[in-house]
């Protein structure tokens, strides 16, 4: 039996070339008809992605803005022309114009003005807020206004260098190339003009060094540090005022000891124009003004008003603050109350008869063992007022030098025993009555030695005030005591001294 479909599937068979062809052209056709809403769905997402992200690599890179379309602007641009609607892309131009900005700003200090106002003209056609790019037209103004006068300024500068006007004015070589640098801070004229003028002042500043002249070599050092510190030649300079400072200082210190008071006083002052060890140079004062203190006791007690004063006066100017000064104003004062009393009428025979008897009760004094006390009655005290009367009398000079001795044994023998406030006592007479400044310079030092012992002893056995009165007392005996800088430095962590 014949089936029904066999004629259709004779006829299929015969014609399925053809029937495929026509439906692949129906499926072309079909396709080109839809090819553009295809095209405008898939496309252009995945073409703004890929600009979206050459753009930021190129903004990252710092390529701004470039006329092949490579540029961070171009390609952000480009992708919003395709995908207006994204947001990322206009924030993107946002950053670049902000970056523009920068780099305007950037071009502007080191000198590049051609870039500033190429960068500059970018950011505003980005839109760039108008405060930011303002500001830095005004800079890129007045920077482009001051290096037109460069040239001038340079030839000035190389001038002043030559004349060795180095730092002696607005219009000096140095203050000239620093001006350039801070307008082109790559100028190679004018770090090249800087380095020699540097040279030239270093140079000066070791030959005045080597001459002795610790403030005008010091005062060049410090200049060549104010215009570059890193300077190669800088190192060697200051070397050498280190080792100058301390020549000084040792000559201070001999000086000081030795009763050069006024070459003490210069020494000192040296140092402190130098910058060397502030503390050092005012203790060395200090102590020149203690020195002078003393002197002006001693030629009061003598009625030597003037002399006196001349050297309260020095004392006040070297250290305004020294504690010991009013004490010695009151005495100068009572000194001259007391030659007041004398009255201004006594005859010379009225004076010689007082020396005579001062001098027999001193010698009473001596006899009975009261060479110091009690005050007022001792040996020491009929003495010193018959020197007040009379320093240059042949008999008292005589009774002066055989006092001496005796005071100086006191001294040691109370230094020995350890009884201090004593041996200071016997040590302001010897002070008095001896002309050798360096025998009492020593001395004073050895019994601030011993009231360094003391203190160190008190604080250790927890007695603080104690240990700061021993501090104090061998302070105002010889502030550069050995060991008195650790003592201090112990005492105030106990919280005995205030720095």
């Amino acid at each position: 039996m014949t089936s029904p479909r066999s004629p259709f599937r004779r006829n299929f068979r015969a014609h399925w070339p053809w029937t495929l062809a026509v439906a692949v052209a129906l499926l072309i056709a079909l396709l080109l008809a839809l090819r553009g809403p295809i095209a405008e769905r898939l496309w252009p997402v995945a073409e703004a992605e890929a600009l979206r992200q050459q753009a930021e690599k190129a903004l990252q890179q710092g390529r701004l803005s470039a006329d092949d379309g490579s540029g961070a602007r171009e390609l952000y641009e480009a992708a919003i022309a395709i995908d207006p609607d994204r947001a990322e892309l206009r924030s993107g131009l946002t950053r670049v114009a902000q970056a523009a900005v920068q780099q305007a700003r950037g071009a502007t200090e080191r000198g590049a003005f051609a870039v500033a106002h190429r960068q500059l003209a970018l950011a505003r056609a980005l839109s760039a807020p108008q405060a930011q790019t303002d500001a830095v037209a005004e800079i890129l103004r007045r920077r482009e206004a001051a290096v037109a006068g460069i040239d001038v300024m340079l030839r000035a500068a190389d001038a002043a260098r030559a004349a060795g006007r180095l730092d002696d004015g607005a219009d000096a070589a140095l203050p000239l190339y620093r001006r350039i640098l801070e307008l082109q801070p790559q100028h190679l004229k004018a770090l090249e003009g800087r380095e020699d003028a540097l040279v030239i002042l270093l140079e000066g500043a070791r030959d005045a060094l080597k001459r002795g002249e610790l403030a005008k070599g010091s005062a060049a050092i410090a200049t060549a540090q104010r215009y570059d510190r890193g300077h190669a030649d800088l190192p060697e300079a200051q070397a050498l005022l280190a080792q100058v400072a301390a020549d000084v200082r040792r000559r201070a210190d001999r000086d000081l000891r030795a009763g050069r008071l006024s070459r003490a006083a210069d020494g000192y002052r040296q140092l402190r124009i130098s910058g060397a060890d502030a503390q050092a140079v005012d203790d060395g004062l200090a102590e020149v003004a203690r020195t002078y203190v003393r002197s002006a006791r001693a030629d009061a007690a003598d009625f030597r008003f003037d002399r006196a004063q001349q050297a309260l006066d020095a004392a006040q100017a070297l250290a305004p603050d020294l504690a010991e000064l009013p004490a010695a104003r009151d005495a100068l004062q009572r000194a001259e109350r007391a030659k007041h009393d004398v009255g201004p009428t006594v005859s010379p025979r009225m004076v010689q008869r007082r020396v005579r008897a001062l001098l027999d009760e001193a010698a009473a004094a001596e006899s009975r063992g009261d060479w110091l006390t009690p005050p007022g009655d001792s040996a020491y005290d009929k003495l010193r007022a018959a020197r007040a009367l009379a320093p240059e009398d042949a008999d008292v000079r005589r009774a002066s030098a055989r006092m001496l001795p005796r005071v100086r044994e006191c001294f040691e023998n109370e230094l020995r025993d350890n009884r201090l406030q004593r041996a200071r006592v016997c040590l302001d007479a010897r002070t008095a009555l001896e002309g050798d400044r360096r025998a009492i310079a020593d001395a004073r030092s050895r019994l601030a030695q011993r009231w360094v012992a003391v203190g160190e002893e008190r604080l250790g056995a927890g007695d603080v005030e104690g240990a700061r009165a021993a501090y104090e007392a061998a302070h105002g005996l010889d502030p550069r005591v050995a060991g008195l800088v650790a003592f201090a430095e112990r005492l105030r962590a106990a919280g005995g001294l205030q720095r």
